[in-house]
């Protein structure tokens, strides 16, 4: 009777640390200064409990167009977009069952996901090319805030940040 009592009041102290934001690993090279960037487990409670979407981007260190796509998240008009959005930085290659099971039209890298707050993939905020959809451009912002403006609509989400001094509000 007392061992169940003991693990049943650990599991109490311990569960609400189980919910701390963790920053991701490598968030730093994704401009994790200005970002918000959520390790899995944190971002996918937080956007369940505060019902905000998830903007889930897998990478890998390996990836050339991934180090090109870092650049984009620098932009001040997506560094302000991200504010709406539960930011989530996954590396495919460390976290390989969430990026199995995350994969709507396969694992390549870089994979920009749009989550809805119960953990559905929007297959309506896709980029451009129809072999890779949730592969965006790695060389401007634009298609980014284009599918980040677009899932105001989509999410029926209602603004939580206010745009930087000079930046475009999307």
């Amino acid at each position: 009777m007392i061992r169940p009592l003991v693990c049943a009041v650990l599991l109490l102290a311990v569960l609400p640390f189980a919910a701390l934001a963790r920053t991701a690993n490598h968030a730093g090279d994704w401009n994790g200064a200005e970002i918000n960037w959520r390790d899995a487990r944190s971002g996918i409670y937080e956007a369940s409990k505060t019902r905000r979407p998830v903007l889930m981007v897998f990478h890998a260190t390996w990836c050339s167009f991934c180090k090109r796509f870092r650049k984009v998240f620098k932009d001040p008009a997506v560094v302000a977009a991200s504010r709406d959005f539960v930011m989530i930085l996954a590396d495919a290659d460390t976290e390989k069952e969430l990026n199995g099971a995350l994969s709507p039209d396969g694992t390549y890298v870089p994979r920009t996901l749009f989550i809805d707050p119960d953990g559905n993939v929007s297959d309506k905020l896709v980029g451009s090319d129809p072999q890779y959809p949730h592969s965006l451009d790695v060389e401007s912002p634009a298609e980014l805030l284009s599918l980040m403006k677009k899932a105001r609509h989509v999410f029926d989400m209602a603004p939580v940040s206010s745009p930087a001094a000079g930046a475009d509000p999307i």
